[in-house]
């Protein structure tokens, strides 16, 4: 059995997916008390998030709901 060679570094992907999440929070940080806030803003924007936290974490922790106005 032969092994594929690999296309992609998941370290490297992680830490650019980190670096780029970091770089947005920087950019309005002045809009959210904490990161914790701003990345539960981002989740509750995303169908995708949304629709993991209701398969995998729903009533284990709090719900991702649009900001309100």
């Amino acid at each position: 059995m032969t092994t594929k060679t690999k296309t992609f570094d998941c370290v490297e992907m992680k830490n650019r997916i980190q670096a780029e999440i970091q770089a947005e929070y920087e950019v309005h940080r002045n809009d959210f008390p904490s990161f914790v806030e701003f990345v539960r803003a981002t989740a509750a924007d995303s169908e995708y998030a949304r629709a993991m936290h209701r398969r995998f974490g729903g009533g284990k922790t709090p719900a991702l709901t649009p900001p309100g106005p």
